[in-house]
């Protein structure tokens, strides 16, 4: 039949009317021709990547579950599931920071917070020390089987940690567990029935007081004499604020390695919660690391505008 244009053209687009075969001349469909190239569409199938089967989007990148709860759960950005993912992405980063920790330092947990300003300007209030094993990185002149160095060892070895010689070490006073523990420098060893004040103190830090005036001279048992750096005197002596008497090894829970400035700060907030709570160690740890990686990523965020 004639078109409007004049040209010919069958009326049958599958072919013409005899049932001979099209010429190879004939226009072959063009692949990027939508109305060439019909598609078969699976009626059991939905476009996942746009509608359900109530015709609301997915917003799933066209993953289904159909395709395996995991590779759904790793590629959907529904924000339940994204949340989650984080929640755990979180929790595996703080899970590994703490197992590499706790393999470098072998003491749980490995960090404390400074709560007030006795080791200014060295360690200050608010601080978050990672703290190690006693027998750990122990220096030159170490006392033995402590993996302790004194002020008065570390002034002839160089033996230095915060800004001063000897270790500073974390230590409970008297060795009751209901007290809060102290972080101060070592600053001599003493043995049992030394009468110290007179032998190794310095008279500076004795506020003057004698022997005679000290409940702990002689000394009760073998152990180091303690110090703040910030402190005018001694943690043995009366008033002092510390409370302890010579401090036994026992007592001692790890030495201070690296201080993170404020963010100390976040773990006594924390702590204090978890008073109330029943966090432990491994609670205060993990909810402390969590809260500090949000706010990281927001600052990141921030930063990158």
């Amino acid at each position: 039949m004639d078109g409007p244009d004049g040209d010919t053209r069958d009326a049958d687009p599958t072919g013409p009317r005899d049932g001979r075969s099209r010429p190879d001349s004939a226009r072959r469909a063009d692949p990027g021709d939508r109305a060439a190239t019909p598609t078969k569409r699976d009626p059991d199938r939905r476009d996942r990547a746009t509608d359900d089967d109530h015709g609301n989007p997915t917003h799933n990148d066209g993953v289904a579950i159909e395709d395996g709860i995991g590779r759904w759960l790793l590629a959907t950005d529904d924000w339940r599931v994204t949340m989650c993912r984080d929640i755990a992405a979180s929790l595996a980063v703080i899970a590994t920071i703490g197992l590499l920790l706790f393999a470098v330092g072998g003491t749980w947990p490995p960090f404390v917070a400074v709560e007030s300003g006795s080791m200014e300007p060295n360690v200050r209030e608010g601080d978050l020390v990672f703290v190690v094993d006693n027998e750990r990185f122990a220096g030159e002149n170490a006392i033995d089987d402590t993996g302790i160095v004194t002020l008065e060892s570390g002034r002839e070895t160089g033996h230095e940690k915060f800004a001063n010689a000897g270790d500073v070490i974390v230590f409970i006073p008297n060795g009751d567990p209901t007290k809060t523990p102290t972080i101060h420098r070592a600053h001599f060893w003493v043995e049992r029935g030394e009468r110290w004040v007179e032998t190794k103190a310095d008279p500076g830090s004795l506020n003057g007081a004698t022997c005679d005036e000290i409940a702990t001279c002689p000394a009760p048992h073998d152990g180091f004499v303690t110090k703040g750096d910030a402190n005018p005197g001694y943690d043995q002596l009366p008033r002092s604020g510390a409370e302890t008497t010579v401090v036994s090894p026992d007592w001692i829970t790890g030495k201070g390695m690296v201080r993170v400035p404020w963010v100390g700060e976040l773990r006594l907030a924390v702590d204090s919660a978890g008073a109330v709570t029943g966090l432990g160690p491994t609670g205060t740890f993990v909810v402390t690391g969590t809260i500090a990686l949000v706010l990281f990523g927001m600052a990141a965020g921030d930063s990158s505008h």
